[in-house]
Protein backbone atom coordinates (compact mmCIF):
# COMPACT_ATOMS: atom_id res chain seq x y z
CA UNK A 1 0.00 0.00 0.00
CA UNK A 2 1.62 3.42 -1.14
CA UNK A 3 1.42 6.66 1.29
CA UNK A 4 -0.92 8.10 -1.09
CA UNK A 5 -3.52 5.90 -0.95
CA UNK A 6 -3.15 4.78 2.70
CA UNK A 7 -4.01 9.02 3.50
CA UNK A 8 -6.66 8.56 1.23
CA UNK A 9 -8.08 6.22 3.64
CA UNK A 10 -7.62 8.26 6.07
CA UNK A 11 -9.66 10.97 4.63
CA UNK A 12 -12.42 9.02 3.61
CA UNK A 13 -12.75 7.67 6.90
CA UNK A 14 -13.00 11.09 8.32
CA UNK A 15 -15.61 11.72 5.90
CA UNK A 16 -17.65 8.84 6.83
CA UNK A 17 -17.51 9.34 10.45
CA UNK A 18 -18.94 13.22 9.53
CA UNK A 19 -21.55 11.42 7.63
CA UNK A 20 -23.09 10.39 10.83
CA UNK A 21 -23.70 14.07 11.76
CA UNK A 22 -26.60 14.44 9.58
CA UNK A 23 -27.82 10.83 9.98
CA UNK A 24 -26.02 9.32 7.17
CA UNK A 25 -24.31 5.53 7.29
CA UNK A 26 -20.68 6.18 7.48
CA UNK A 27 -19.26 5.83 3.93
CA UNK A 28 -16.32 8.65 2.80
CA UNK A 29 -15.02 7.97 -0.90
CA UNK A 30 -11.65 10.15 -1.99
CA UNK A 31 -10.76 9.96 -5.63
CA UNK A 32 -7.17 10.42 -6.43
CA UNK A 33 -5.52 11.99 -10.10
CA UNK A 34 -3.38 10.09 -11.69
CA UNK A 35 -0.15 11.69 -9.75
CA UNK A 36 -1.93 10.66 -5.86
CA UNK A 37 -3.20 14.23 -5.72
CA UNK A 38 -6.83 14.45 -3.79
CA UNK A 39 -8.96 15.68 -6.48
CA UNK A 40 -12.73 15.59 -4.70
CA UNK A 41 -14.24 13.55 -1.87
CA UNK A 42 -17.46 12.76 0.09
CA UNK A 43 -19.16 11.26 2.37
CA UNK A 44 -22.92 9.50 2.29
CA UNK A 45 -25.70 11.88 2.05
CA UNK A 46 -28.89 9.70 0.74
CA UNK A 47 -30.57 10.91 4.06
CA UNK A 48 -29.57 14.71 3.85
CA UNK A 49 -29.96 15.06 0.31
CA UNK A 50 -33.09 13.01 0.37
CA UNK A 51 -31.66 10.94 -2.65
CA UNK A 52 -30.80 7.43 -3.02
CA UNK A 53 -28.23 7.81 -5.32
CA UNK A 54 -26.17 9.91 -3.13
CA UNK A 55 -23.82 7.42 -2.45
CA UNK A 56 -20.45 8.75 -1.51
CA UNK A 57 -18.60 7.33 -4.41
CA UNK A 58 -21.31 8.67 -6.91
CA UNK A 59 -20.83 12.09 -5.03
CA UNK A 60 -16.76 11.92 -5.40
CA UNK A 61 -17.14 10.67 -8.98
CA UNK A 62 -19.40 13.40 -9.97
CA UNK A 63 -16.84 15.85 -8.31
CA UNK A 64 -13.76 14.48 -9.58
CA UNK A 65 -15.09 14.86 -13.15
CA UNK A 66 -15.01 18.31 -12.57
CA UNK A 67 -11.69 18.94 -11.88
CA UNK A 68 -10.02 16.45 -13.93
CA UNK A 69 -10.35 18.00 -17.29
CA UNK A 70 -11.16 15.06 -19.00
CA UNK A 71 -14.92 15.79 -19.53
CA UNK A 72 -16.71 12.59 -17.20
CA UNK A 73 -13.44 10.04 -18.18
CA UNK A 74 -11.57 9.56 -15.00
CA UNK A 75 -8.88 7.75 -16.60
CA UNK A 76 -5.83 7.68 -14.58
CA UNK A 77 -7.49 8.12 -10.95
CA UNK A 78 -8.46 5.76 -8.21
CA UNK A 79 -11.53 5.80 -5.75
CA UNK A 80 -10.87 4.95 -2.83
CA UNK A 81 -14.04 4.31 -0.54
CA UNK A 82 -14.45 2.89 3.38
CA UNK A 83 -17.12 0.24 1.97
CA UNK A 84 -16.77 -2.19 -1.09
CA UNK A 85 -19.32 -0.59 -3.27
CA UNK A 86 -22.77 -1.32 -4.27
CA UNK A 87 -23.70 -2.14 -7.73
CA UNK A 88 -24.78 1.38 -8.36
CA UNK A 89 -21.39 2.40 -7.47
CA UNK A 90 -19.41 -0.51 -9.19
CA UNK A 91 -21.15 0.41 -11.96
CA UNK A 92 -20.50 4.08 -11.86
CA UNK A 93 -16.51 3.17 -11.23
CA UNK A 94 -16.54 1.16 -14.23
CA UNK A 95 -18.59 3.83 -16.38
CA UNK A 96 -16.00 6.43 -14.86
CA UNK A 97 -13.05 4.52 -16.28
CA UNK A 98 -11.45 4.52 -12.90
CA UNK A 99 -8.07 2.85 -13.35
CA UNK A 100 -8.45 1.42 -9.45
CA UNK A 101 -10.90 0.86 -7.02
CA UNK A 102 -9.63 0.72 -3.49
CA UNK A 103 -11.86 -0.23 -0.64
CA UNK A 104 -12.01 -0.78 3.52
CA UNK A 105 -14.08 -3.31 4.67
CA UNK A 106 -15.99 -6.03 2.47
CA UNK A 107 -19.93 -5.74 2.01
CA UNK A 108 -21.47 -9.51 1.97
CA UNK A 109 -24.24 -8.38 1.87
CA UNK A 110 -24.50 -5.73 -0.88
CA UNK A 111 -20.67 -5.72 -2.11
CA UNK A 112 -20.22 -5.33 -6.28
CA UNK A 113 -16.52 -5.51 -6.08
CA UNK A 114 -16.12 -8.98 -5.18
CA UNK A 115 -18.40 -10.40 -2.21
CA UNK A 116 -21.97 -10.82 -3.38
CA UNK A 117 -21.02 -9.37 -6.87
CA UNK A 118 -18.14 -8.53 -8.95
CA UNK A 119 -19.34 -5.82 -11.43
CA UNK A 120 -15.99 -4.58 -11.60
CA UNK A 121 -14.64 -7.43 -12.92
CA UNK A 122 -16.95 -8.54 -15.05
CA UNK A 123 -15.06 -9.62 -18.81
CA UNK A 124 -18.29 -8.46 -20.46
CA UNK A 125 -18.06 -4.86 -19.99
CA UNK A 126 -15.62 -2.45 -21.91
CA UNK A 127 -13.40 -1.58 -18.31
CA UNK A 128 -12.45 -3.00 -15.75
CA UNK A 129 -10.48 -1.64 -12.95
CA UNK A 130 -8.20 -2.74 -10.70
CA UNK A 131 -9.61 -3.72 -7.43
CA UNK A 132 -7.51 -3.33 -3.62
CA UNK A 133 -9.55 -4.84 -1.05
CA UNK A 134 -9.00 -4.49 2.77
CA UNK A 135 -7.12 -1.35 3.59
CA UNK A 136 -7.81 -0.22 6.56
CA UNK A 137 -10.69 -2.71 6.88
CA UNK A 138 -11.28 -2.87 10.48
CA UNK A 139 -11.30 0.89 10.85
CA UNK A 140 -14.19 0.93 8.35
CA UNK A 141 -16.01 -1.77 10.01
CA UNK A 142 -15.77 -0.95 13.62
CA UNK A 143 -17.40 2.78 12.37
CA UNK A 144 -19.99 1.05 10.66
CA UNK A 145 -21.03 -1.31 13.57
CA UNK A 146 -20.91 1.17 16.04
CA UNK A 147 -23.25 3.43 13.74
CA UNK A 148 -25.52 0.38 13.19
CA UNK A 149 -25.41 -0.28 16.84
CA UNK A 150 -26.51 3.32 17.87
CA UNK A 151 -29.42 3.43 15.35
CA UNK A 152 -30.90 0.31 16.87
CA UNK A 153 -30.47 1.09 20.57
CA UNK A 154 -27.93 -1.69 21.33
Amino acid sequence: MTADIDAAMCRALELAAAAQEWGDTPIGAVVLGPGGALLAGAANEREKRGDPTAHAEVLALRAAAQVHGDGWRLTGCTLVVTLEPCTMCAGASVLARVDQVVYGADDPKAGAAGSLWDVVRDRRLNHRPEVTAGVRAEESATLLRAFFRAQRGL
